[in-house]
């Protein structure tokens, strides 16, 4: 029978086995779809407190290194890298570690932060800065193939940084030609104006590579005499008659 020609009962009647048949599913889905609203506004809600609790650290973190407080900073950054240990600010807890053992003079210490940064980080800049600073600590404990070795991947755009610490480990390895070389590819990789060209350019010049300088302007001593004048030499006065 067709529902336009039941009585109200019959409709009454029809909707109740239809909630008997239906009804627990229905209800279900309902009570589903609201706990999957309320997981996704909790989790949201989480990962954000997470990220500002982790962002503060930070900046507790960056406070402590500026106002030369070591041994906060590397209680603020132990703490960061246990609690988030796959977010960007682990990362740069582990420099920041890393930092620290150079400055007391313990390039040890920072070999391990270095190569957590390198194996782990998700960003591709912050393991080549890793890259470069492991190179260097290693060039400063007398390793300067190791440096060479951590230095093999593709370095994208820090190959002028990249060349500059590898121009460092042949210089430490007694190859002055090979430094030179590598210093003098760096200068023409990176910017002319920057501090980095500057220290390149010194660099070069401690291995006697320098340009010639250009000559200097004459000096009045030296400077040749004027042109005689087209009238010839100035006369002198003659009395009059």
């Amino acid at each position: 029978m067709a529902e336009d020609y039941l009585t109200d009962d019959e409709q009454l009647e029809h909707v109740k086995q239809l909630f008997a048949e239906y009804g627990p599913w229905t209800l279900g889905a309902v009570v589903v779809g609201l706990g999957l609203a309320f997981g996704y506004r909790y989790y949201n809600q989480h990962m954000n407190e997470r990220a500002l609790d982790a962002s503060a650290q930070f900046a507790d973190m960056s406070t402590a290194v500026n106002g030369n407080d070591p041994a906060k900073a590397r209680q603020i950054a132990d703490g960061l890298i246990k609690t988030y240990p796959r977010s960007p600010y682990a990362d740069q807890a582990q420099l920041v570690l890393a930092r620290l053992a150079v400055d007391a003079n313990q390039e040890a210490g920072a070999v391990g932060p270095l190569q957590e940064v390198i194996e782990h980080s998700k960003d591709a800049e912050l393991r080549h800065i890793a890259r470069l600073r492991l190179a260097r600590v290693q060039i400063d404990q007398g390793k300067p193939d190791e440096a060479l070795n951590t230095l093999s991947d593709l370095p994208g755009t820090f190959e002028a940084r990249y060349d500059e610490v590898r121009g460092d480990a042949y210089y430490a390895k007694k190859d002055p030609a090979k430094a030179a070389e590598l210093y003098k590819r760096a200068l023409g990789e990176g910017d002319p104006q920057s501090m980095d060209s500057a220290l390149l350019a010194l660099k070069i010049a401690d291995l006697g590579l320098a340009p010639a300088a250009p000559p200097a302007p004459p000096t009045a001593a030296t400077a040749p005499p004027p042109p005689a004048s087209p009238a010839g030499p100035a006369s002198s006065n003659k009395a009059k008659p």
